[in-house]
């Protein structure tokens, strides 16, 4: 099994192409579902899709000469001629070492982000709902979810902002001059929305949260906020210092023509959505600054990958090569098998006639004489009596074990009986 991949992302695809290839979740089952079932070539199927990227991921044979790329755009209707120069393809362990950066927030707009672990979890949940997982690449997002849950918690990896939200907050607090005081408008009451309004809240800000009134399931609204229902969202924006959009929504949230409509407006606009919330145009409005996810993250200080990051990687490839090795080896370790029993059964002595202890004791014997021959050409006989004293007292162990196990202590014992 090979693992291919490609993706796009912040740095070589600008957000008009990137939003082409953004996806709801619903979006992101759909779409692995139906790749995994139209090619049979296709073994497992992940599809990642953030704000700074989409990345499909593909489990396949060896001799595969399958593109993820043109698979991806093909699966939604696109041509591919726009996004070649775009997309990155990615083979083996190049792959799974990017997922594995990608997780631990390394490969972030915003770098050593927070939300992206949860994201590239999600994005094997997804493709285990739709049948479209397999063991090589649930193991392979496993260890990478691991590995970016390992470097977060031992490794420090910037003093800045590390999430979308946070980042917006710190530059509006820069170009703003203070943030106490200011009213705010934030569209869209999902995570990344309740996560912008707690933290404009904590800044000082006086805020209102959109909500839309068939939402289903438990609405929270972040503590000190204020709600307007999200239809009403233009009459709430008059007199607003600010306003910032995060929803999930197909289509604008906030127009420029909408917004040129009203007779106070707000003067700073962020949109942390993908695709746009907020139509381009707003920005072209006078007296109106507009954010998206790549201005924001413009500025955002890229350092070296510190040591223990590089180590905690190396130990998680580590761990996915040798389960990956493994599982090649089953294939051969059967035949090994099989090629051993067989060649056991041919002794000649195993016709004579012997009783069934000595049959199985002499069975043995042979097969540890095939599986040891080759012994001498690697081990010195000093290795091989140290071999043989560790092996003797885990038989003296055993021994004792079976004799307390048929007596007092059998209970106590029930695997070993």
């Amino acid at each position: 099994m090979v693992i291919l991949m490609s993706g796009l992302d912040y740095s070589q695809a600008p957000i008009e192409l990137r939003e082409q290839l953004s996806f709801t979740r619903a979006q992101v089952g759909a779409l692995v579902g139906r790749i995994r079932a139209q090619n049979l070539r296709i073994l497992g199927c992940a599809l990642i899709s953030t704000c700074n990227r989409t990345e499909l991921y593909l489990s396949c044979a060896p001799e595969s000469d399958l593109k993820p790329d043109e698979i991806l755009c093909g699966a939604v209707g696109l041509e591919y001629a726009p996004f070649a120069g775009a997309f990155v393809t990615r083979r083996g362990s190049a792959a799974a070492r990017h997922l594995m950066e990608v997780a631990g927030g390394l490969k972030s707009q915003i770098w050593g982000e927070d939300q992206i672990i949860s994201q590239v979890k999600a994005a094997i949940g997804i493709a285990r709902e739709q049948g479209a997982a397999d063991p090589v690449l649930e193991t392979l997002f496993r260890n990478a979810v691991a590995a970016g849950k390992e470097i977060k918690t031992k490794v420090r990896l910037t003093g800045v902002a590390t999430s979308a939200a946070a980042r917006a907050v710190d530059v509006l607090r820069r170009d703003m001059g203070k943030l106490d005081g200011k009213r705010a408008l934030v569209i869209g009451n999902g995570e990344m929305g309740r996560l912008s309004a707690s933290l404009l809240r904590e800044a000082g800000c006086s805020v209102t949260v959109t909500l839309r009134t068939y939402r289903h399931g438990e609405t929270v609204v972040p503590a000190g906020c204020g709600v307007v229902p999200y239809d009403d969202r233009f009459s709430a924006m008059e007199g607003m210092d600010l306003v910032l959009s995060a929803t999930t929504s197909p289509h604008y949230t906030v127009t420029a023509e909408q917004m040129s409509m009203l007779k106070r407006r707000p003067s700073w606009v962020v949109d942390l959505s993908m695709p746009r919330d907020v139509d381009a145009g707003v920005g072209a409005i006078p007296g109106i600054t507009l954010y998206n996810v790549d201005t924001l993250g413009a500025e955002q200080h890229r350092g070296e990958i510190p040591v223990e990051v590089l180590d905690i990687l190396d130990d998680y490839m580590g761990r996915f090569y040798e389960w990956h090795n493994y599982r090649k080896c089953l294939p051969a370790i059967e035949n090994l098998k099989e090629a051993i029993t067989e060649r056991v059964l041919t002794y000649p002595e195993l016709e004579d006639g012997l009783e069934q202890e000595e049959l199985v004791e002499l069975t043995v014997s042979k097969a540890v004489d095939l599986l040891t021959g080759g012994l001498k050409e690697h081990f010195t006989p000093e290795d091989l009596e140290r071999v043989v004293g560790k092996i003797k007292v885990h038989t003296a162990v055993r021994s004792r074990e079976r004799e307390n196990c048929h007596g007092e202590k059998r209970i106590l014992f029930p695997a070993i009986c």
